[in-house]
Formats: C-alpha cells, sequence, structure tokens
C-alpha cells in the first residue's frame, strides 16, 4: 500500500511535470506556433494566409487550430478505453510511459519541418500529423499523472501538491526555454546559416527533454493501485462502459456534477487562449518571433508564483470554488481587453495577467476535482479519464470554434469575444455551485 504524502514519491511525481512541459511551453506556446506561422506565411499583411494540406486549400491558423482539435478529439476516445484498463490492471505507469514516448518522439521527428521552395522542401502533411502525434502523447499521459494525485497525497495536502507540480513545470520547461533561446538568437555562436535549424533544433531538444526526465517518475512513482479481475472483457467498449458507470456515480454527487459543467465551460477558454496567444500576437500585432517568445516565457514566469497564490488563497482564506469563481471572472475580463487591444503594450500587460492566473486555474481545477472525489476509490483513473474526456471534449469545441470564427468572420478578434462567453458559461455554474454549498471542496 502506498504512503501518501511521502517527499519522495510527491517529488518524482512533480518531475513529470517538469519533463513534458517543455513540449507544452516550446511547442504548443512559442517557437512551433511562431515557426509555423513564419514559413507558411506569404509575408504579406494584407492578404490571408493559405497552406495546402493533403490537397486541400486552408488557412493557415484555421489547419493549427482543427489540428489541435482532432488531437484532443482522439484523447477524449482513447483514454477512456485505456484508463479503465489502468484501473482494473493497476498499470497505469505503462501507459504514462506509452504516450510520453509517442508524445517525445513525434516533437524530435518536428526536425524535419521545413517548407522552402528553394530546396523543393515542404514536409508540412507529414510534420502536421506529427504535431497531432505529440499532442496526444502529451496530453494522453496527463489523464494517468493527473490520476496519481489523489493517491500519493491526502486531502488537505493536494492544493500543495498540484501547485507543486505546475512550478516544476514551470521552472524545468523555462530553463529548456533558455536553452532554445540561445540557438534561436544567437545561431552564429554554433556555426548555423540555416535560419530554420534553431527552431528546428528546438523540437528535437524537447522531445530529449522531455524522455530523459521522465525516467525520475517512471522509477519511483508506483505502477498504479491494482483492482484486477480475472474476466474478459471487450477492451473497446469496457473503457466506455467504465466511464458510462462513473457517469452514473457523478449524477449522484451533485457538486462534482456542477463543477464539471463549469470546468467544460470556461476549459474551453483557458487551454484555446493558452494554444493561440503566439498567433494571435503575430497575426494581430504582427509583433516579430524574438518578442513573441520573451513575452510568453515571462508569462511562464509569472504562472509560478500565480499557481502557489491560488493555492495559498484556496486552502488558507476564501476556499477552492470562491477563488475559482474570482479567477474566472478575469479571464473574462482578459478576452474582452483581448478583442481591443493594439499596441505591443498592451499585449504585454495582458500576458502578464494571463500568466498569474493560468497556471492558478490548472493547478486549482485539479485539486478541487481531486477533493470531490471518494477519497478511497479504486477507480481513481477512470475519475480522472472522466475530467480528462470532460477537458478534452472541451478544447475540441474551443478549438474548432476558434477556428472556425476566424474563417467565417475574417478575424482572430471575433474567435476571442466567443471564448469569453464560454468563460461566462463557466462562472454561471460556479455560482450555481457556490449557493448549494459554498465550503463543498474546504477542508475542515
Amino acid at each position: 500500500m502506498q504512503t501518501k504524502n511521502d517527499k519522495k514519491t510527491i517529488r518524482s511525481w512533480a518531475f513529470f511535470d517538469w519533463a513534458n512541459s517543455a513540449y507544452n511551453l516550446v511547442i504548443t506556446s512559442t517557437i512551433f506556433p511562431a515557426y509555423y506561422t513564419t514559413i507558411t506565411s506569404d509575408k504579406d499583411d494584407s492578404t490571408i494566409d493559405y497552406v495546402y494540406f493533403f490537397g486541400y486549400k486552408i488557412v493557415n491558423s484555421a489547419l493549427y487550430s482543427y489540428a489541435m482539435a482532432f488531437a484532443f478529439l482522439v484523447i477524449a476516445l482513447l483514454s477512456p478505453i485505456l484508463s479503465s484498463i489502468a484501473d482494473t490492471r493497476g498499470n497505469k505507469k505503462i501507459f504514462m510511459k506509452m504516450f510520453t514516448y509517442i508524445g517525445a518522439v513525434a516533437c524530435g521527428t518536428l526536425f524535419f519541418f521545413e517548407i522552402n521552395a528553394e530546396k523543393g522542401v515542404d514536409t508540412l502533411n507529414f510534420s502536421i500529423i506529427m504535431f497531432v502525434l505529440a499532442a496526444i502523447g502529451f496530453w494522453g499521459s496527463l489523464v494517468f499523472y493527473n490520476s496519481y494525485l489523489p493517491e500519493i497525497a491526502t486531502v488537505e495536502k493536494q492544493d500543495d501538491v498540484s501547485a507543486k507540480g505546475y512550478m516544476y513545470g514551470y521552472i524545468g520547461s523555462i530553463i529548456l526555454q533558455i536553452i532554445c533561446f540561445v540557438f534561436v538568437f544567437k545561431p552564429e555562436w554554433f556555426g548555423i546559416v540555416d535560419a530554420s535549424i534553431p527552431a528546428r533544433l528546438s523540437f528535437l531538444l524537447v522531445g530529449i527533454w522531455w524522455i530523459g526526465f521522465a525516467q525520475i517518475p517512471f522509477k519511483n512513482l508506483p505502477k498504479g493501485s491494482p483492482d484486477y479481475k480475472a474476466e474478459k472483457k471487450n477492451i473497446m467498449t469496457s473503457g466506455f462502459q467504465e466511464l458510462n458507470k462513473v457517469w452514473k456515480q457523478v449524477k449522484q454527487m451533485k457538486y462534482l456534477k456542477r463543477f464539471l459543467f463549469a470546468f467544460f465551460f470556461y476549459s474551453m477558454g483557458v487551454q484555446t487562449v493558452m494554444l493561440i496567444a503566439a498567433l494571435f500576437g503575430e497575426k494581430i500585432l504582427h509583433l516579430p518571433t524574438s518578442k513573441l517568445i520573451a513575452t510568453i516565457l515571462i508569462l511562464q514566469l509569472v504562472a509560478i508564483p500565480g499557481a502557489m497564490l491560488m493555492s495559498y488563497l484556496s486552502s488558507k482564506k476564501f476556499g477552492n470554488v470562491n477563488v475559482l469563481i474570482g479567477v474566472v471572472t478575469i479571464w473574462i475580463g482578459c478576452c474582452i481587453a483581448a478583442y481591443y487591444i493594439d499596441t505591443e503594450l498592451q499585449f504585454y500587460a495582458l500576458a502578464a495577467v494571463i500568466g498569474l492566473i493560468m497556471g492558478g486555474i490548472q493547478s486549482l481545477s485539479r485539486s478541487t476535482y481531486s477533493k470531490f472525489l471518494p477519497q478511497h476509490s479504486p477507480d481513481h483513473t477512470s475519475f480522472f479519464s472522466f475530467y480528462d474526456v470532460t477537458e478534452k471534449v472541451a478544447l475540441v469545441f474551443g478549438m474548432f470554434s476558434f477556428g472556425y470564427i476566424e474563417v467565417l468572420s475574417g478575424s482572430m478578434r471575433n474567435s476571442v469575444i466567443a471564448l469569453a462567453l464560454f468563460f461566462v458559461l463557466g462562472l454561471v455554474f460556479l455560482l450555481l455551485l457556490k449557493k448549494v454549498q459554498p465550503k463543498a471542496v474546504v477542508v475542515d
């Protein structure tokens, strides 16, 4: 039986965030979107940038949004199957490893992403597929990573442990980001003359970093809490049966159910904003790559104290639901502000605010959900699979609607306003949760 609150186990668990958050920063937030936009642009601000994906003509940023939405859809379909197997056989760590290796190797192959008419090179089709696989690897591994939280920490420690994971993630990703910066901004130090090499080398480094540091949690985390039964089941259907079983339990837990509705709607906004921030800065404000990367790096730095602050306020002052209400309200204001910004300084100020609340809302959402769960249930992975499926389906809607509204209206600004509406719906459900039981998730 695994002892909870063991410092070595918690540190090892947090190092998984250290390992994989490099993907989240370099691939989804900074270098990759900036590089993607640059090589798929015609360099004319008065025209719309199109690419050809397997023969289909599509707006470059819309393809990016649709690719991410597809990755989230795959995860939403796969995670119930895999998590139920992990719960019944107690081998969730195997699936953490599998998704980690898929994601990290896919990141590494993005080194070959290049569009160069002079050299006759165009690997867009292959690279978008690898981009999708990298996303599947990252988000798929988090299903099993998150489910360890109630197994390694008691209820009163889960806010702090969850925040510690995000803190490790931000620190680790920033370190690798700085290393990548050296190649991106000073390629001459290494005799690099091909302008595409520094960004592509960063993608390779992410894969190596991800696999390397993931060995720490792989070595020290328990393999899972087994509840194995020998009867034969159809693995393609048993996962969804397990998800249906969890949903039936959730329907009997009215506070958890209302929280999940709130989480579904505000997650449409949170993750979509994080995934398109760099594209927005480049396409709407025409900021250079160096300034975009520096801005998002600062955003990551601000997110560290943000996650710690939210943990403190929820555990010691106001309770989880009240803090989430305040944070979601700030997110609504950020979306409205994004619609109107026109200057570089305004973009930096908005990024600073988003950074402060970004890590906090993710960390607090995870620990709030964990606190609502039956703490001694053997089905933690299935419960967290349900949580992750909720988030991924939300992201499918969020990313697809963002891309579709941009194509329909011709402007990302209108897509941002749609995100504000998602946050409003999330806020409504949080307020309903507060009225029912404002201290539902506060530890006595």
